[in-house]
């Protein structure tokens, strides 16, 4: 296929506007509910360069990757996108060397903000989860302020169930390559919560 830099500036961004990253992310269909399946938030990936290839379903964009689907935000170099032949869709993002892949996560409806950093991002569709590998860290915040932390050399993050996994190992982000995790008391939490929601209200009274 051409490359896209064939055709453009270097600075130009390009829209993904390609079926795949339509539903890139998108869970798989079978772990919709039956009754009533959740609305897809769209997807808008901005890059400097996309090589599509429809015959391996795969999308490869590079430099100044912003994807954003929904609530949910990644920032990469390069992203690697591909569909199985069963629809599950798989990501793979990795950063240059000496910077991070970021992705956050938002909860408006309880002030939390989730963000997490690593060498390596891989998303499994089929199964809702983001691992980030190499020198990983998940903050959780609260009202703008953190409140949980996770380092590892791998964590993994359920987008559906808002549970993590963390493993050890010699590129952990805590020392001696083992697991570190700082946790606030859910008092504190609370009272977190409860003063946005009392601020939320002052603002809307006003």
């Amino acid at each position: 296929m051409t490359d896209l830099r064939t055709l453009f500036a270097p600075t130009t961004r390009l829209l993904g506007a390609v079926l795949l990253t339509a539903s890139v992310f998108a869970p798989a269909h079978a772990a919709e509910p039956a009754a009533k399946p959740a609305e897809e938030p769209s997807t808008l990936i901005l890059s400097d360069t996309l090589h599509y290839d429809d015959v391996k379903k795969q999308s490869v964009f590079t430099g100044n990757v912003n994807m954003t689907r929904g609530l949910m935000t990644l920032t990469s170099d390069t992203l690697e996108m591909h569909e199985d032949a069963q629809g599950g869709q798989y990501g793979t993002a990795t950063a240059n060397k000496g910077k991070v892949v970021t992705i956050r996560q938002e909860r408006p409806e309880t002030f939390e903000l989730i963000e997490g950093k690593g060498l390596r991002a891989e998303y499994d569709g089929t199964k809702s989860t983001f691992d980030l590998i190499g020198q990983a860290v998940v903050v959780r915040y609260v009202c703008g302020k953190p409140f949980d932390t996770i380092r590892g050399e791998r964590v993994r993050y359920n987008e559906k169930t808002g549970t993590y996994e963390a493993q050890g190992g010699p590129n952990s982000a805590a020392p001696g390559g083992r697991v570190r995790s700082v946790s606030e008391p859910r008092a504190k939490s609370d009272a977190a919560v409860a003063e946005c929601r009392k601020q939320q209200a002052a603002k809307k009274g006003r």
